[in-house]
C-alpha cells in the first residue's frame, strides 16, 4: 500500500479558512478532491493554486453532505477514499495507522478514529488489538474500502446532513460488511465548527430543520410510516409548544429555530423531500 491507493474526499460549505487547517493536515502525495457546495470561484482559484494534490469541485448548488460526498466518491479512481470534514485535522502519523490495520484486516469496509468526538476509547470494548468492531460510526472522518461498496452504493442522497452515515452503517451491516474503530488514528474535530462564523444563526436554523427531517426519514425508512410517526408525536407537539411561547413572548430567535424543528418534521412527515437550504448570498 502507498499514498496513492488512497483519495481524501472533503465536502464543504461556506468553510472559510478552515479548510485549509485540514487540507494541511494531509499529506501532500496523497490526492485530495474538494466538493465545495457553492459556487465559490475563489476558493477554487485558491486551492488549485496553492496545491498541486488538490482539484475542487464546485456542484453550484448546496447539494448537502450525502450528495457533495457521493459526488466526490463517484470522481475517486483508488482504492482507498477519506471522508473528511472540512473543520477536521489528520494527526502525523494517520494515515500510516491506517494502512497497518488496513493491511491486517483487508476486508474491513470502514475504518474510523477511535475517539467519536468526545468518546473515551476505554468505554469500548471487544477490541482486536488497536481495533474495535462497531455498528456505527461518526461521519467526520471515515477511511472507505471502495470494493465492499459497490453492492450497496455509497449514502442515501435523500439525507441532507444528519442520519446520512448511520443509514450507511447499517446497509454495510446488513451485508456483513465490517466497521471497526482504530485506536491508533486520531483526527481532531472540534464540533460544530465547519462554516464561517459569520453564518452561525442561519445554518442553526438549517440543523434544526434537517435534525427532524431525517429523523423521521430514517426511521420510516427502517420501520415503517405509522411506527415512526407515532414516535415523532412527542417531537411534534414539544417543537409546536415552544414555538407558541417564544411567539408570545417575543424571542425572535427562538421562535425561528422552533418552528425550523416544526416545519422539518412536517415535512418529512408530508413526505416532502429535504428541500431546506440555509438564507445566505449562494455565491
Amino acid at each position: 500500500m502507498s499514498l496513492k491507493d488512497i483519495t481524501a474526499v472533503i465536502t464543504s460549505f461556506k468553510s472559510g479558512n478552515k479548510i485549509f487547517d485540514c487540507v494541511n493536515s494531509i499529506n501532500p502525495e496523497i490526492k485530495i478532491l474538494v466538493v465545495e457546495n457553492s459556487n465559490d470561484n475563489d476558493l477554487k482559484i485558491r486551492l488549485n493554486k496553492d496545491y498541486k494534490n488538490v482539484e475542487c469541485i464546485l456542484s453550484k448548488d448546496n447539494l448537502g453532505y450525502a450528495k457533495g460526498n457521493n459526488l466526490g466518491l463517484e470522481n475517486v479512481n483508488t482504492k482507498f477514499a477519506l471522508i473528511i470534514n472540512p473543520d477536521a485535522k489528520l494527526e502525523k502519523n494517520a494515515i500510516n495507522n491506517f494502512f497497518i490495520s488496513a493491511k491486517n484486516k483487508p476486508n474491513f469496509s470502514i475504518i474510523s478514529p477511535m475517539i467519536q468526538e468526545g468518546q473515551n476509547k476505554n468505554d469500548l470494548t471487544n477490541s482486536e488489538n488497536n481495533l474495535v468492531e462497531v455498528e456505527t460510526v461518526k461521519g467526520f472522518a471515515m477511511f472507505l474500502n471502495l470494493e465492499q461498496f459497490k453492492d450497496i452504493g455509497f449514502f442515501d442522497d435523500k439525507f441532507f446532513i444528519y442520519f446520512e452515515e448511520i443509514d450507511l452503517c447499517r446497509r454495510l451491516r446488513g451485508k456483513s460488511k465490517k466497521i471497526f474503530l482504530d485506536s491508533n488514528i486520531i483526527v481532531y474535530h472540534p464540533k460544530g465548527g465547519s462554516h464561517d462564523d459569520d453564518i452561525n444563526f442561519e445554518m442553526e436554523l438549517s440543523r434544526n430543520w434537517h435534525w427532524m427531517w431525517s429523523t423521521f426519514y430514517f426511521h420510516k425508512k427502517y420501520e415503517g410510516f405509522f411506527l415512526s410517526f407515532v414516535k415523532s408525536l412527542p417531537k411534534l407537539f414539544s417543537a409546536l409548544f415552544k414555538f407558541l411561547i417564544f411567539l408570545i413572548i417575543l424571542k425572535k430567535e427562538k421562535k425561528k429555530i422552533y418552528y425550523s424543528r416544526l416545519s422539518g418534521l412536517i415535512n418529512s412527515i408530508l413526505l416532502n423531500k429535504s428541500w431546506y437550504r440555509p438564507k445566505i448570498d449562494k455565491s
